[in-house]
């Protein structure tokens, strides 16, 4: 599928009522676990996108739309959440980034980004040049990515639990 604005949005949209679809209510026994060193819970992922929400998309868009002679992003910190979201709950994290995207996805609409705007390069601190609409697409699949991680750590809760069905649940086995 080719890139496309609109489409996007209906994604970027959604991700909020998604998460809280998933995870609004439940208990820490599912929201806590994660799939051991470095991995992230379900909290953790809420979390990520929410530092995600605040400190990458739309500020990169701005810089990419300044064009201005440093279009170079500033590192992510992938693991800010820990410190941005300590002793937050699951709802509160889940207002928060229904709040934020709600925010961003106004911004983003205000624009009326033309193709000319979506062909405009920033500098990835590590990937190097990169224009608006791979970002944009990049924004998409990082927040569908996070969606089916946050299933997949929850699934595997019941790994053991399922017996001899593994064998036809490849998401306890990814």
């Amino acid at each position: 599928m080719e890139f496309e604005l609109t489409r996007a949005i209906e994604v970027l949209q959604r991700t909020p009522s998604a998460f809280r679809s998933m995870l609004g209510g439940l208990s820490e026994a599912w929201t806590a676990p994660n799939e051991g060193p470095n991995t992230f819970s379900a909290w953790d992922n809420l979390g990520h996108v929410i530092h995600a929400e605040r400190a990458d998309w739309i500020p990169r868009v701005r810089i990419i739309l300044a064009q201005g002679s440093d279009r170079r992003f500033p590192p992510f910190d992938r693991f800010a959440h820990y410190r941005d979201s300590a002793g937050k709950s699951i709802a509160e994290l889940l207002d928060e980034f229904a709040a934020l995207r709600d925010e961003s996805i106004s911004t983003l609409r205000g624009w009326n980004l033309t193709d000319r705007e979506l062909a405009l390069t920033g500098e990835h601190p590590e990937l190097g040049p990169t224009t608006l609409r791979q970002l944009l697409s990049t924004w998409v699949v990082h927040d569908l990515g996070h969606i089916a991680q946050t299933a997949r750590v929850m699934a595997k809760q019941y790994r053991e639990a399922v017996g001899p069905w593994q064998a036809y649940l490849p998401i306890l086995t990814r």
